[in-house]
């Protein structure tokens, strides 16, 4: 049996979102050759993932965390908890999570990291390893999501909306746009007006960097599973 065609486009993108360290740094070459060559994203869309390739690569690292940090982890909007965007903080969240998390171990997948099972590079690493009919029916489920993240992205000028614009390819480029429309009403917290983020704080702890122990999968360890053998498939968790 053949692993997901998809597994190596997957995997790329989740270490693109991960926070960035020196390992990320010198796997961009491979990163960005594994998705130069896939031919299901657009000529566009491979060049607009590009500069962020670049940057990751060639940057100061405590830039780039600054800048991973202020985007990702000090603006809910902008969250990479996909639950974030659906349930906010309601009950729901709660259950979708325990479900999302039974398809990953029903899969036989178990995520190496402290982070929510609705963390989008840990379902990303998960889709990789499942068939591509399944991933691009999950992906599909939460192309609303990642579309507004690429809006809300390319308004801060952030070469990260190429990811997420990535992703919405990978679903099938058929985002509900009175959906996307929806999340794009809530409020796009600015992550330098210290007032809305004391606010924030009062209601979550807020983390400044990865802990330790948790964050994205190693990165050198996602790269030397860039063609692993496929899992058995879990029934589709549905992101909405």
């Amino acid at each position: 049996m053949s692993a997901n065609p998809s597994d190596r486009t997957l995997k790329a993108l989740s270490v693109l979102l991960c926070y960035p360290t020196v390992d990320l740094q010198r796997a961009m070459p491979e990163v960005a050759a594994v998705l130069a060559a896939d031919s299901r994203l657009t000529a566009a869309g491979r060049r607009a993932l590009r500069p962020l390739t670049q940057a990751l690569a060639e940057q100061d690292i405590y830039a780039l965390e600054e800048q991973f940090v202020m985007l990702f982890d000090r603006s809910r909007s902008l969250s990479l908890n996909l639950f974030e965007h659906v349930h906010g903080e309601s009950r729901d969240r709660g259950g979708a999570m325990v479900s999302l998390l039974e398809s990953y171990r029903e899969a036989g997948f178990e995520p190496v990291t402290s982070e929510l099972p609705d963390h989008l590079p840990v379902l990303l690493e998960f889709l990789a390893h499942q068939p591509a009919a399944q991933a691009q029916e999950i992906l599909a489920d939460a192309a609303h999501i990642f579309q507004a993240l690429a809006e809300r992205l390319t308004r801060r000028d952030s070469a990260y909306a190429a990811v997420f614009a990535a992703l919405v390819q990978l679903s099938g480029g058929m985002a509900d746009q009175s959906a996307v429309d929806e999340l794009l009403e809530q409020p796009d917290n600015d992550p330098t007006d210290l007032e809305a983020l004391d606010a924030i704080w009062e209601e979550s702890e807020v983390r400044f960097g990865p802990d330790p122990g948790a964050g994205c999968p190693q990165v050198r360890d996602m790269l030397a599973q860039m063609d692993p053998s496929p899992r058995p498939a879990a029934p589709p968790a549905n992101l909405v």
